[in-house]
């Protein structure tokens, strides 16, 4: 009986002390616009490369901003080509949820006014 209840102390303990580490790897925390702009979006986004609109330039924006944030989300999520230029699914990180996607267009949107 003595080391059934040893047993169970220590699988108790165990189970208390794995919560953290099975939370954290379900929980998958959304990065915010600037962090997913600086991480993955600046490699197009800042020099104009393949046509991409550049971070705080009003006038690339523009024509792209007229159509509708909705439609600069679904591109940036699902990818566009374009006569301009071509833009891949998720700037080519699948990994990214379309949360934190249309807060990089957020992000880029708030550079360029």
């Amino acid at each position: 009986m003595k080391h059934s209840k040893q047993k169970s102390a220590i699988l108790g303990l165990m189970v208390f002390l794995a919560q953290p580490l099975f939370m954290a790897a379900s929980a998958h925390a959304e990065a915010s616009g600037e962090a997913v702009y600086n991480g993955t979006c600046v490699m197009c986004h800042k020099s104009g490369v393949m046509g991409a609109p550049k971070y705080g330039d009003a006038n690339d924006w523009k024509a792209r901003l007229a159509q509708g944030k909705e439609t600069l989300y679904q591109h940036a999520i699902n990818g566009f080509k374009g006569k301009k230029g071509s833009m891949p699914a998720k700037g080519g990180k699948p990994a990214l949820s379309d949360a934190e996607v249309k807060s990089a267009v957020d992000y880029m949107l708030s550079g360029a006014m």
